[in-house]
């Protein structure tokens, strides 16, 4: 296993002006009206193209790219709408406005109604995971489809670390590039808000060993969270198709409740026989 990368230090300013940056390099003059003039060194726009697209000065929107200033919500939506974000990278930019405070989270641990509810859905697989996406309870139907947690060195027990580090999971997941790099995506819009929590940059930098989330990240890709289909090559029950559900748990900010319901009569089949046997 290649030795995990540690990503240099940052804060919130510099990782939105960097996804801005990213964002401008990308963005053809053409796609927003300008003319494409013969000679042009920029890969993309020009920072004052940008600025006269959004309405402010060539100087501010230097700044903020540069980290060197916040700004408000209504800047940066201008901002957004002169680059053509998607609403989900608009979403991103928009965490950053800075009236309103970081996320602060509660200790890693959950409530009796958790784990009570995590219990309940067996056969099917259930686990809660912690703001950092760490799994902190988990059901016999979880352990059955992908592995048992407790099985793994504390550190490991991570939604991402096991999708990008986990050897099994490239073979386990069906579609494993589509749904690592929207995994990714996600995680990379959680952190970007707290550049310098150190659970967030060890596990980055763990999972920056894998060539293609390396690969991906230094893309600055930003995903939401879609309800979907994932499908599964399990080595025991055969094809699974499961709809991946995920809930906020209220009373514990930052925590995550996620279930994998059968798509199919095929898979609910499946996946009693996995917990009976398992």
């Amino acid at each position: 296993m290649s030795a995990a990368r540690t990503p240099a230090p940052t804060t919130p300013r510099r990782e939105l002006g960097a996804f801005l940056r990213s964002r401008r390099d990308r963005l053809k003059p053409e796609t927003v009206g300008l003319p494409d003039t013969p000679g042009r060194r920029t890969p993309g726009l020009r920072r004052s193209e940008v600025a006269g697209l959004a309405g402010i000065s060539t100087s501010w929107y230097t700044w903020l790219e540069q980290g060197r200033v916040g700004t408000s919500e209504q800047v940066l939506r201008s901002v957004a709408r002169a680059l053509r974000l998607n609403s989900v990278e608009t979403a991103h930019v928009l965490s950053f406005v800075e009236e309103s405070a970081p996320p602060t989270w509660a200790a890693s641990w959950a409530s009796p109604n958790l784990l009570t509810l995590v219990r309940t859905m067996d056969p099917h697989p259930a686990v809660v995971l912690d703001p950092h996406w760490d799994l902190i309870a988990w059901n016999a139907g979880y352990a059955a489809l992908l592995t048992d947690p407790a099985r793994l060195r504390p550190k490991e027990r991570n939604l991402l670390w096991l999708v990008f580090r986990w050897p099994p999971a490239r073979s386990l997941l069906a579609d494993w590039e589509r749904d690592a790099r929207a995994l990714l995506g996600q995680f990379r819009a959680r952190a970007a808000r707290v550049p310098q929590d150190p659970r967030f940059a060890e596990l980055v930098g763990e999972v920056l060993a894998d060539p293609h989330a390396a690969h991906w990240y230094e893309q600055r890709e930003t995903a939401g969270y879609q309800p979907a289909v994932r499908r599964f090559h399990h080595p025991v029950a055969g094809p699974l198709r499961l709809r991946y559900v995920k809930l906020a748990a209220v009373e514990e900010p930052g925590h995550h409740f996620l279930a994998y319901l059968p798509d199919d009569p095929a898979t609910e089949e499946a996946v009693r026989m996995l917990t009976a046997t398992g």
